[in-house]
């Protein structure tokens, strides 16, 4: 199958998303979800269709196929962990980490995804907890300065 632009991917990932708290999902839940205009959506509908990735009952409910269900998790995943990458890891605000996973979602590599996901787990599951050195990288990020007391070879006793 043809890879699907970024609008269908939008379109998938928000009926996914909606089916997370709705039983059913009609176009207009789709066009305030994506903040659409509703023959958008339903144009967008019309393709997934084609492509077997959706069910729609003319006027009715839609629905994700399997095959659809699939790539909008994939989708949906992908969203999920960049903005906990970005916003968890580096401390990018809320707004910012959530437009920039749902741009970026659409355009990262497998290999780069991967990677990211095994960083954010890595540092998730540090025995030590959160890790001195990304407190330190935040407050460089924040202050455009390492923290007092800080040298090349890490945190100086102050007392030695």
């Amino acid at each position: 199958m043809k890879k699907l632009t970024q609008s269908l991917e939008d379109y998938l990932e928000a009926i996914h998303v909606i089916s997370l708290t709705s039983k059913v999902i009609r176009v207009k839940e789709i066009a305030k979800f994506l903040n659409v205009k509703t023959p958008s959506v339903v144009d967008a509908i019309g393709r997934l269709t084609q492509r077997g990735l959706v069910i729609h009952e003319k006027y009715g409910y839609l629905e994700l196929t399997d095959k659809g269900s699939k790539l909008a998790r994939e989708v949906y995943d992908k969203h999920k962990n960049l903005y906990k990458f970005f916003n968890g890891i580096l401390g990018v605000s809320d707004s910012v980490s959530k437009k920039d996973a749902c741009n970026i979602e659409h355009y990262i590599s497998k290999e780069a995804m991967d990677r990211m996901i095994k960083f954010t787990k890595f540092v998730d599951t540090c025995p030590e907890g959160y890790p001195e050195w990304l407190k330190h990288f935040n407050y460089y990020a924040k202050y455009g300065r390492h923290p007092a007391g800080f040298s090349r070879k890490g945190f100086q006793n102050k007392e030695s």
